[in-house]
């Protein structure tokens, strides 16, 4: 099956590459950067340099394709992240349907069932809708939970303060996800027959409160006592422009840590319950969270 990959050689996309070239698939990997173009073909799949804005470069790069892996990538440039969603996915839309894709899966996220205060994810629902109105093909939609390297951003918090510090926290739960986790569901899901109607497949690798995530990380670095304490809203953007990022990206994250709080975040994944979880648990991170507060990253 010819398939083509978006997001580069990402955290994401590097391991999903690698396991359809190991099932004998054709792999053609959209890069924005040329330098990326050796390392892609190191892997037996072809690069297609250019960007997803370029909507002639889209079609050409999903021409003759099976089957496309698509996901938005972030831009902390856009003025209105959500209108950048929208754009991107009706770009996608008329390539798909100019080339006669068939298959698509979507890398969307948890929170999309939710129509109001999510933030950014509001850009993934929109991309979710504008994909269910393309006639002809089968899509599903990937709704990963939170990413154990979202976690990377407390590191000079806990070296500041000696905690972790966020507008949710304590006894809140989080469901944990690593991309190696959704690459190996998403490899399945493009190979998988393709279904009648939109699908929806959440993906978790570990559920834990944030006060386990804490004990997990502190006894992976050495500090045993390491807490999670929850903060204000305020507070937390407050925390995020102080680390430079634009306020009109920092209220994503915020809104998205409110929905964490109020359990609002995981509702529909709930709904879906059982759902075998991935094979990479919280002490497996804490072991990567470990060696990069040593290197000092």
């Amino acid at each position: 099956m010819k398939i083509t990959v978006t997001g580069s050689l990402g955290n994401i996309s590097k391991p999903l590459t690698q396991l359809l070239v190991q099932q004998g698939h054709h792999v053609t990997v959209i890069s924005s950067q040329p330098e990326r173009q050796k390392d892609i073909e190191a892997l037996h799949a072809h690069a297609a340099i250019g960007t997803l804005e370029d909507a002639d470069f889209l079609r050409n790069a999903l021409q003759s394709a099976d089957a496309l892996y698509a996901m938005v990538p972030p831009s902390f440039t856009a003025a209105d992240q959500r209108s950048w969603y929208q754009e991107t996915g009706r770009r996608y839309a008329a390539a798909i349907t100019a080339t006669g894709v068939r298959r698509v899966v979507f890398l969307s996220s948890m929170g999309a069932h939710l129509d109001a205060g999510i933030g950014i994810i509001l850009g993934a629902r929109d991309v979710e809708s504008i994909f269910n109105d393309i006639p002809g093909i089968s899509v599903t939609h990937l709704r990963p939970g939170y990413f154990y390297y979202n976690l990377y951003g407390f590191m000079d918090t806990i070296r500041k303060l000696g905690h972790i510090r966020a507008s949710y926290g304590e006894q809140d739960m989080i469901e944990l996800i690593a991309p190696a986790d959704i690459a190996a569901v998403a490899a399945e899901e493009l190979e998988a027959t393709p279904a009648a109607t939109p699908a929806i497949r959440y993906i978790v690798s570990d559920e834990r409160t944030c006060n386990e995530v804490a004990a997990a990380i502190g006894k992976a670095i050495g500090q045993p006592d390491l807490q999670w304490r929850r903060c204000s809203r305020e507070q937390t953007l407050a925390d995020c422009l102080e680390k430079g990022i634009p306020e009109n990206v920092a209220v994503n994250p915020v809104d998205i840590f409110a929905n964490i709080h109020s359990g609002d975040f995981a509702a529909d994944y709930r709904k879906h319950q059982p759902i075998p979880l991935g094979k990479i648990k919280l002490e497996d991170f804490a072991q990567e969270f470990a060696a990069a507060f040593r290197h000092g990253n």
